[in-house]
């Protein structure tokens, strides 16, 4: 094809590159490199920002959007061209030395975090990330004057496009009246029942590896295109041919490396499962994080916390650990896997709490964006907003506000799809098993490919060509239900 939008497809395919180049040195920044060369990465990272943002505000590209606007093009490449100008509409609305400076705050905060969090030295930090946030507001602001949304949406729709506050609003206010009911209904129940036996440890980190590798191979991961390292904070980065996922390993308990692997995995078989043929063009990418984290948490919370997986699953842990005995029975492992906590870190939190830890986030970042906190003020509002979600408070900033990485890395914004994407992987694993009756059954014999089918032809395989409602009705048959979301968690843990 020739003509505005063939120039265009060449211009988002050097730009995709140069994006990948920058993933794969974040990666390497969080499992590789050594401490000395942080801020020459900080630089390199800027600058690789600097030119992608160049690229996409390159005074020529409104002309050559609005030409290829006038060309023949299917639908795939209709898509392509509203998600490039989408993504033009993000970068011309900061200057350019404003992404340099943000970029090299949230490297140089970032690093500092690495070091604070064990050290429980929220002190050492702030400083760096009140740079971070005032920056973030400059950055907000700017973008909301060319989106016309509010400064929050503005950042939001960085990560889920198109989202509102209105309808997370909704949904998390609607689910945070019922949360308290429904933990103390998951208490209830699971203290009406004998306690699980814990598997003893301890459980060498080498053993561990190897169960995750077995596992994350059965499910669908190729480590021909990725691999498992290990970091501070779990991740899945790298790009769609070279998937990287980290993990952090305990010694005295493998289920919290295990399930993070798994819950990367998700994320991992999605970006593998995007479309091959629009590689490199914004449609080829991830349709936003809500639909990113529905897929980690379809696979972690959906799949891999059932009976039907601890059936597969049990006797592979069993054969790594060299377990044996009634604490390694697929029931056992299985009512461990669903054990109910009020605990303090998010990425430890049991399926039915960690909404709670969402939506906690989700008021506090939007207050600090919105100027009516003050990060001083942080680790106070943390330890109340956890008594009210959760009826439990924090001993320290580790286990508060130092806990993730987001604010200090500069993801603001992206918390909320975490509980978006846990309703979107109950709906969409529950739209699966309609149309696909055996799946669980196949799964119970280590057999994802008819999950794996069905969400490559209903989700991965979409890119964004629609939008995050259009994928979810399109796969279901309704959008979003939190109805269907909450079913789940009371058949699973007041019923079962």
């Amino acid at each position: 094809m020739t003509g505005a939008y063939a120039t265009l497809e060449l211009r988002f395919k050097r730009l995709g590159l140069v994006n990948e180049a920058v993933a794969m040195l974040n990666w390497d920044t969080a499992a590789m490199m050594p401490e000395g060369a942080a801020s020459a990465r900080a630089d390199q990272l800027a600058e690789l920002k600097v030119v992608a943002h160049e690229m996409l505000a390159d005074p020529r590209l409104p002309d050559l959007l609005d030409d290829a606007a006038r060309d023949r093009l299917d639908d795939w490449q209709r898509a392509n061209l509203a998600e490039m100008r989408r993504l033009w509409l993000h970068a011309t609305a900061v200057p350019g030395t404003l992404v340099a400076a943000y970029s090299k705050a949230c490297s140089e905060c970032e690093m500092a975090w690495r070091k604070a969090r064990p050290a429980n030295d929220y002190a050492s930090v702030q400083p760096l990330l009140q740079r971070v946030l005032d920056l973030t507001r400059e950055v907000a602001a700017a973008k909301a004057d060319k989106l016309g949304t509010s400064p929050y949406e503005a950042l939001l729709d960085q990560f889920e496009p198109g989202g509102r506050v209105a309808e997370i609003d909704r949904l998390f206010d609607h689910l945070a009246d019922r949360l308290p009911a429904l933990i103390e209904g998951a208490l209830a129940a699971q203290a009406a029942r004998a306690a699980p036996m814990r598997p003893a440890g301890p459980f060498p980190v080498e053993a561990q590896r190897v169960a995750a590798r077995r596992l994350m191979t059965r499910l669908g991961f190729e480590f021909d295109h990725g691999r498992l390292d290990q970091s501070l904070h779990p991740f899945c980065g790298g790009t769609p041919d070279d998937v990287r996922i980290t993990t952090r390993y305990d010694e005295a308990d493998f289920a919290r490396a295990l399930m993070g692997v798994l819950h990367e995995t998700g994320h991992a078989l999605y970006e593998r499962g995007l479309p091959a043929a629009w590689r490199h063009q914004p449609v080829g990418e991830a349709r936003g994080m809500s639909i990113h984290e529905s897929q980690s948490l379809l696979i972690e919370m959906q799949v891999c916390r059932s009976r039907e997986f601890l059936e597969f699953a049990a006797p592979v842990l069993r054969d790594c650990f060299g377990g044996s005995g009634p604490a390694w029975t697929a029931e056992n492992l299985y009512r461990l896997g669903t054990r109910v906590a009020r605990s303090l870190v998010r990425v430890d939190a049991d399926e039915v709490t960690y909404p709670a830890h969402v939506i906690l986030r989700y008021r506090l970042e939007r207050a600090l964006i919105a100027s009516e906190l003050e990060l001083a003020d942080l680790p106070d509002a943390w330890a109340e907003g956890m008594e009210l979600l959760l009826a439990v408070a924090p001993p320290d900033d580790r286990h508060g506000c130092l806990q993730d990485i987001h604010w200090y890395d500069g993801a603001w914004g992206y918390f909320p799809t975490y509980t978006l994407g846990a309703m979107t992987a109950a709906q969409l694993y529950d739209a699966a098993q309609r149309a696909e009756p055996a799946i669980p059954g196949a799964i119970a014999r280590g057999d994802f490919a008819p999950l794996l089918t069905w969400l490559r032809a209903n989700v991965h395989g979409l890119g964004s060509r629609f939008s995050a409602r259009e994928i979810l009705v399109r796969a279901t048959g309704k959008p979003l239900d939190a109805a269907i979301f909450e079913a789940h968690l009371r058949v699973r843990y007041l019923a079962a």
